[in-house]
């Protein structure tokens, strides 16, 4: 099924851009985001985006890092 949607100009081009960057369409990002909101993605497929989201973007921790709970309170 086809379905029409309208949007202000700058967010679709930073959406097509965003979709570029992690190789996907726009269409694909947006029917990707229903199934999550509906319940319909599947927990794997889920599970696999958290996965490359949480070792791709920013605030990962550096390799061998450990979190030491002190170390938050002396700042």
């Amino acid at each position: 099924m086809n379905i029409t949607l309208s949007a202000d100009k700058g967010l679709i081009v930073k959406s097509r851009r965003y979709a570029r960057k992690n190789n996907t369409t726009l269409n694909s990002l947006v029917r990707s985001y229903l199934s999550k909101i509906t319940g319909s993605a599947s927990s794997s497929s889920t599970a696999d985006e958290f996965e490359s989201l949480a070792s791709t973007k920013a605030g990962r921790s550096p390799s061998g890092y450990k979190f030491d709970r002190d170390e938050i309170h002396e700042r």
